[in-house]
């Protein structure tokens, strides 16, 4: 009898020992990060920049994997199967919080399938006009949108991504009828914008601005609730005609429910140093990002206080995935 006692105990030890060794020893091979967005926007811009710098200090690879689609389902799905071993992570966005009212019949649940490891960034859009626009402003683009309901037409990366959500928020403060057309990512939108296939478009700032001062596109407004330090002369949306109008898009990383907490909590300090770093810092804000960071129980917080914000926008607006 003692010695089968003897033997739980050590079996049981055995267990709790597991979990702390696999993360001593984390990471011990490359870690995949899935994007579920298309190559070029802000998603996979960020993850590329952030795995870079986490090769050093953590001494493995950081392999990005672009899996779009579905407005960020099909990758996220496959990320929800793998392993909870810290080997798979998936780069999400408020795409994910969006989706959670937009798209309730999902293969997934965004708070059980998945852990929350860290923020990374957040930062404005910018609505732009092809310049055959004739609007010059945000008050003469809804006035045109009003003598001509459904004559406008709004790009997005994708149903359930912010920019869908910031036209939906914008038509139904500004009370005007434009109309959504998907693609299938980030960059194939911004090029129907720049081509005229459709005539304006929600963006990040971090990627749109280069287009703007070149003069593929015009900008009307910023989203943000003050004025944008890289385009200082460019009103926010809200003071330029659509009263308390707010949007962002904003960036972070979690894994398959299950993950380890000790590695969760490894990758969370990583995250937080670079976002830390003064050149990380001074280089995102030139680009028109702030940096963002939050341990894993307060990232969590933030996820289901963004989810419920969403929420209300999706119930107000009236927004549909088409």
């Amino acid at each position: 009898m003692n010695h089968a006692i003897r033997a739980f105990a050590v079996f049981v030890a055995a267990i709790g020992i597991a979990p702390l060794a696999h993360a001593q020893n984390y990471p011990s091979k490359s870690v995949r990060i899935i994007v579920p967005f298309a190559a070029g926007g802000p998603a996979d811009i960020y993850a590329r920049y952030l795995g870079q710098r986490l090769q050093e200090p953590m001494g493995q690879s950081f392999v990005i994997d672009n899996r779009p689609g579905a407005g960020s389902i099909i990758g996220t799905e496959l990320v929800s199967k793998s392993p909870a071993d810290g080997y798979t992570l998936l780069l999400m966005s408020n795409t994910h919080t969006i989706n959670e009212s937009l798209i309730p019949k999902k293969p997934f649940a965004l708070m059980k399938d998945f852990a929350p490891v860290a923020p990374i960034n957040y930062s404005d859009l910018v609505m732009v006009v092809h310049p055959s626009v004739p609007a010059k402003s945000v008050k003469e683009l809804v006035a045109i949108a009003k003598a001509k309901p459904r004559g406008l037409n709004y790009a997005s990366s994708g149903n359930g991504t912010p920019y869908h959500l910031a036209g939906e928020l914008f038509k139904s403060m500004a009370s005007v009828e434009i109309i959504h057309v998907p693609y299938k990512g980030s960059s194939e939108a911004r090029t129907g914008v720049m081509s005229g296939q459709v005539e304006l478009m929600f963006d990040a700032i971090t990627t749109m601005t280069p287009i703007i001062k070149a003069g593929r596109v015009r900008a009307l407004g910023t989203t943000g609730l003050k004025r944008s330090s890289v385009l200082p002369e460019v009103p926010t949306v809200s003071e330029a005609g659509v009263k308390d109008y707010e949007a962002t898009i904003w960036l972070g990383v979690m894994a398959p429910t299950g993950t380890p907490k000790a590695v969760i909590d490894r990758l969370n300090a990583e995250v937080a140093k670079v976002v830390a770093r003064p050149d990380v810092k001074k280089a995102w804000n030139e680009q028109g990002a702030e940096p963002l960071s939050m341990n894993a129980a307060e990232f969590e917080k933030y996820l289901n206080d963004d989810i419920a914000k969403w929420t209300k926008v999706v119930k107000a607006s009236g927004a549909r995935p088409d």
